[in-house]
């Protein structure tokens, strides 16, 4: 038996398809009685609305899109022990993502859409942008997942919202949170309050929009401080994972010479923060007696970790919610100048410096 359809629906109603659609995409813009008719007749049939299906009667989707990178890494080896390894470490590099797509799904829904997420990169950029750009009425993308000129295509047709890094399409809507300014804190606040000279910064891929920014505010915080300055951060890492984080934390301690050891690591985000206090603990460096560490993001694992992590954190539950908004007001809206919001971020002082 074949399921049924949004003209079933309708038939047994006694409405148009056209009313079926709202009552599913809009309620209150459906008489109460004729709303509860649809309802009742679509429980009796077990009638699921979807996307297409919707589509039909009001050329939507009733689904908006998020795209972001997938880190998992195409060359990690297949030994058993590594792929568990890989795996835990994937899932700690997805918690930032995971948050954002938390707080797209509660917007969404509360503005009756479903979510569809696309963060594979098989195939390149260009399929991605080609799987979600079909099945949706807007999207949010977070930056350097797709190319500036396929994004310049897609929203020609589409609504796009760019999420984090800076703002590269003028007419796109965009959402970043303040990266430089809450290093900067963190910075001064490792400075001034711990009185910590010797600090060593750790970055990302000099493509993230988000590390660069993050390390721009360290360089600001050490200038004002009269500490030295350098063009570059002191080690970057392949990707911000922890275990990246334990890699190059193993590196500064082997090139530093007993009194040079740096007194304090600042690293681009919590993953590798969180990997950095594995590899202390390692070679019985204590944290933060003998080296403060400190990330970025706030993510729910740097509060579980021991000790507790010092990190910066950013509204990311807030970042996908805004994100939902800004597509809902494009939808409704489209010829509105475009928005871009800076979002506020706040330095969590715990246990990893001296804190707490």
């Amino acid at each position: 038996m074949s399921a049924p359809t949004v003209y079933d629906v309708a038939e047994r109603s006694g409405v148009s398809i056209a009313t079926v659609s709202r009552v599913y995409r809009n309620p209150d813009s459906v008489r109460a009685q004729t709303r509860d008719r649809v309802l009742e007749a679509a429980r009796a049939l077990g009638y699921v609305p979807s996307g297409n299906a919707r589509g039909l009667a009001s050329r939507t989707t009733g689904v908006l899109g998020l795209c972001f990178p997938d880190y998992a890494d195409p060359d990690a080896e297949t030994d058993a022990e590594v792929e568990a390894e890989a795996e835990a470490d994937d899932s700690a590099v997805m918690l930032y993502s995971d948050q954002i797509i938390r707080g797209m799904e509660r917007a969404a829904r509360r503005h009756g859409y479903a979510l569809l997420i696309a963060a594979s990169l098989v195939g390149g950029p260009e399929s991605l942008v080609a799987k979600v750009a079909g099945r949706v009425d807007g999207f949010a993308v977070l930056a350097k997942t797709v190319p500036t000129e396929d994004l310049e295509v897609i929203s020609r047709r589409l609504p796009v919202v760019m999420l984090a890094g800076p703002r590269e399409i003028d007419h796109l809507d965009h959402i970043e949170v303040a990266n430089s300014d809450g290093e900067r804190e963190l910075a001064r606040h490792l400075i001034h309050g711990h009185g910590l000279r010797r600090l060593a910064f750790v970055g990302g891929d000099p493509e993230s929009p988000d590390a660069e920014a993050r390390f721009r505010g360290y360089q600001e915080a050490c200038r004002e401080a009269g500490l030295p300055v350098t063009d570059e951060p002191d080690l970057r890492a392949e990707m911000m994972t922890q275990a990246e984080g334990e890699r190059t934390t193993d590196a500064l301690l082997d090139r530093a010479a007993g009194h040079d050891r740096p007194q304090a690591i600042l690293f681009a985000n919590d993953q590798m923060a969180i990997g950095a206090l594995h590899a202390l603990e390692r070679r019985g460096v204590r944290v933060p007696d003998d080296i403060a560490v400190t990330g970025f993001d706030g993510i729910p694992l740097s509060r579980i970790v021991r000790p507790s992590l010092t990190t910066v954190r950013q509204p990311m539950r807030r970042l996908g919610e805004e994100a939902v908004e800004l597509l809902i007001h494009r939808l409704a809206d489209p010829t509105r100048a475009p928005v871009s919001l800076m979002l506020p971020v706040s330095v969590a002082r715990r246990a990893s410096c001296g804190c707490g």
